[in-house]
């Protein structure tokens, strides 16, 4: 609300007229009830007016919900099921292979890998950014022509029976899950809910078809024999060596027997080495070249706002605002542990869609930031600043502690904290109505 303008559709502009319309009418009635009553003996007129003039703010929020619930099962559910009907139609008879990524973190950058490595070799086409559900899946399954070799369709996940339903529209022939971790706990309620959800994809397709990211510790329970794992030290037969990264990127090898190949590429952070070994080693499982392999690698660059690196008055400032979750939270200060610099800085409002497990996420937020010692921690004040600042109290830290009343005055104007060799971490970020 404070970083950009509310466009409203032509279904709430109609919506806000026929409310405000309505208020209207109900408190002109209410006026003119109380002024025939001056003029007729009937005290009961007086009392209906007042009645309608003290209830109407009451009536008409009622209103507005039973709209919205109509709306929602007269207009909005059976336009998604049309949206999927037609999806479905279009995605099932596509020739090339159909690959869905779904998980409570990383879909979109492993989505981007995939497409940027097999692009070296094959006909590819994505799921666009981060649309990933009925509607947007729609738009983009129009423009498939079916000459691709590979369509990678990224899978949301809201609500329990989203992965399940995005299954049967694409009929994925492979599938990459590539973690599990809180999110969306208000509809999911408790985490073995969600990864149930996801791994409702299982049911499609073949077991040796799915990819499953092992280094995710919530999703080992779901995993079954046959299913093909990857991490940051073994990738479908092959051994990941030689593991680095920095501010330049990432390096690491893929070993098996007498094969040694090198990579690099311009990503941030350890915890992306398992999924650009996965990308690397489907890529060669695809028929790629091991030069494609290699060039599609290097050409991989920070996705924006998701461990992105860029300089700020001689300070390099680390941009992971894209979206948030504990699994990210340990791979950011895993990597700010490990950086030089003259001062460390983190940055967070904390996690949104905790559910119950709220306060206990942020205090293991707060234990983790202590974790990477940097000398200054700032937290955007909110419902779980105090969560956070316990489990810096856990663990007894001893940097400086800031907690900011405007995050939009503080971004703006983050070049007046920093100086030359710091190296600041930002991640997450709320919207300005969530509390």
């Amino acid at each position: 609300m404070q970083r950009r303008s509310l466009e409203p559709t032509r279904a709430a502009r109609l919506l806000r007229l026929g409310l405000l319309s309505g208020m209207f009418s109900q408190i002109i009635l209410a006026f003119s009830l109380i002024y025939v009553s001056q003029n007729t003996p009937y005290d009961e007129i007086r009392w209906y007016g007042l009645a309608l003039l003290v209830s109407y703010p009451i009536v008409w929020a009622h209103m507005l919900a039973l709209f919205l619930a109509l709306g929602r099962i007269i207009i909005t559910e059976p336009r998604e099921n049309r949206q999927a009907i037609q999806a479905a139609e279009l995605f099932q008879k596509h020739p090339g292979n159909r690959i869905a990524i779904a998980g409570s973190y990383g879909k979109t950058s492993m989505k981007e890998l995939l497409q940027t490595v097999l692009s070296e070799g094959l006909a590819v086409a994505a799921t666009p950014a981060n649309m990933n559900v009925v509607s947007s899946h729609l738009l983009f399954a129009q423009t498939l022509t079916g000459k691709e070799d590979v369509v990678l369709v990224e899978f949301g996940e809201g609500k329990p029976g989203d992965v399940a339903q995005f299954s049967a529209m694409v009929r994925p022939t492979q599938a990459v899950i590539t973690g599990l971790a809180p999110a969306h706990l208000d509809q999911y309620k408790t985490l073995q809910a969600a990864g149930k959800d996801i791994f409702s994809l299982s049911r499609y397709v073949s077991p040796d078809n799915m990819y499953v990211n092992a280094e995710s510790d919530a999703m080992l329970g779901f995993i079954k024999p046959k299913y093909q794992t990857y991490s940051r030290s073994n990738v479908l037969g092959w051994r990941v060596d030689k593991a680095r990264t920095g501010l330049d990127g990432t390096s690491f090898e893929l070993v098996k027997e007498k094969k040694h190949l090198k990579f690099h590429s311009g990503l941030v952070g350890l915890h992306q080495v398992g999924p650009l070994a996965f990308a690397a080693a489907f890529g060669l499982t695809c028929g790629l070249s091991e030069k494609e392999v290699k060039t599609g690698v290097g050409k991989t660059t920070p996705f924006e706002h998701r461990m992105q690196p860029y300089k700020l008055s001689g300070a390099w400032v680390i941009d992971d605002t894209y979206n948030g979750n504990l699994e990210g939270i340990r791979a950011g200060t895993e990597l700010l542990a490990g950086l030089k610099a003259k001062r460390k800085m983190y940055i967070t409002p904390g996690l949104v869609d905790q559910g119950k497990e709220t306060a206990d996420i942020h205090r293991q937020v707060g234990r983790l930031i202590a974790a990477a010692q940097p000398d200054v921690v700032v937290l955007m004040r909110n419902s779980v600043t105090a969560d956070i600042q316990a489990g810096l109290d856990d663990t007894d830290y001893k940097g400086e502690l800031l907690v900011q009343d405007n995050p939009l005055e503080f971004y703006t104007n983050l070049s007046n904290f920093v100086a030359t060799g710091d190296v600041v971490l930002m991640q997450n970020d709320w919207t300005d109505n969530y509390h």
